[in-house]
């Protein structure tokens, strides 16, 4: 790593904004965080591109599986479509704009596609939380009853709990995005590898204190809202594992255990993200920044499909029975 084209790069990042004046509608944003790599920005490029196609691939695969295959019209894996939708929704919304970057030498992106990316990567969360938190409820009910599972829930309830989550998700994060816009800038300089909301915010001259208890509240919100069913879910399965039989405990944990490892995995890497924006971070190593910045953004919508494609029985057989035609 060379340290001359880095400093010309931060000399002319902050060049740019001293021009700048104090104006509502920048024109773009600077990412500061890419470094000068040299002609290794191409293997990165390549790495990043099949990285992509394997997710959208994988994700892909799986959707057409359960919409094709009349014994997967179930609700469990109504659910897992829409995650699997969720994760194509939320990796176009990173990746494309990712590979451009990594190739270019100069790292502006225009106010109006940052937004966008704003928009589509914290929609992207929401849904994520919110579709997994559905499907704890799922699995409460077919642990603790099974008898009455199908009654409980039928096709229409699971099509308006997948509305509800998307509709919920989109409203709650356009209100967030309406204030931020509202805002007057006074910097350009975007201290990460993508857009994000809360460091667009920290870049406004004018009065933020309506956006930081708004985007605390939904903070509280989106994880409390989540959180509650979770918990309730898992503390009344665990309740039935420990009075129930051995098959009983076996039946549970398998059915559960891609949903916890889901669960855990994204609940990580939001929370990372969370505290690198809020919180100095600069002790911990760049590399290390970089990489725990996108883990959710990346590992989620690769781990999900594999974890479920590998453990779902009837998705497994299905998928195996399409291999050996």
């Amino acid at each position: 790593m060379r340290s001359k084209p880095v400093s010309s790069f931060q000399t002319f990042a902050f060049s740019l904004e001293a021009k700048t004046m104090v104006n509502s509608t920048v024109p773009y944003f600077i990412l500061s965080t890419y470094i000068y790599v040299g002609s290794l920005k191409y293997l990165f490029f390549v790495l990043i591109a099949l990285l992509y196609f394997s997710i959208v691939f994988v994700n892909t695969s799986l959707i057409v599986v359960i919409c094709v295959n009349r014994s997967l019209h179930e609700p469990m894996y109504m659910f897992l479509c829409s995650l699997f939708v969720n994760e194509l929704y939320g990796s176009t919304g990173l990746f494309p704009f990712l590979l451009l970057q990594i190739l270019s030498d100069v790292h502006t992106v225009s106010a109006p596609l940052c937004f966008l990316q704003i928009f589509c990567l914290y929609t992207y969360g929401h849904v994520e939380f919110c579709n997994l938190a559905v499907m704890s409820y799922d699995r409460y009910l077919a642990v603790c009853y099974p008898l009455h599972y199908k009654s409980h829930m039928t096709d229409n309830k699971v099509v308006i709990f997948i509305v509800v989550i998307w509709l919920y998700s989109f409203v709650k994060f356009t209100i967030t995005l309406c204030l931020t816009l509202r805002l007057t800038w006074c910097g350009k300089i975007i201290n990460g590898l993508y857009c994000h909301n809360y460091l667009v915010v920290k870049l406004a001259c004018s009065d933020t204190n309506l956006n930081n208890l708004f985007g605390l509240f939904g903070i509280v919100i989106t994880v409390l809202v989540p959180l509650l069913p979770i918990f309730y879910s898992y503390m009344k399965i665990l309740k039935v594992c420990f009075s129930g039989s051995r098959q009983m405990r076996r039946k549970a944990v398998s059915t559960c255990a891609p949903h916890l490892a889901s669960l855990l995995n994204f609940s990580f890497g939001c929370l990372f993200e969370i505290l690198q924006s809020r919180f100095d971070t600069t002790s911990v190593p760049s590399a290390l920044r970089i990489f725990l910045s996108l883990y959710f953004l990346i590992i989620q919508p690769l781990l999900n499909p594999i974890m479920y494609g590998t453990q779902m029985s009837k998705i497994r057989h299905v998928l195996c029975y399409k291999m050996s035609l």
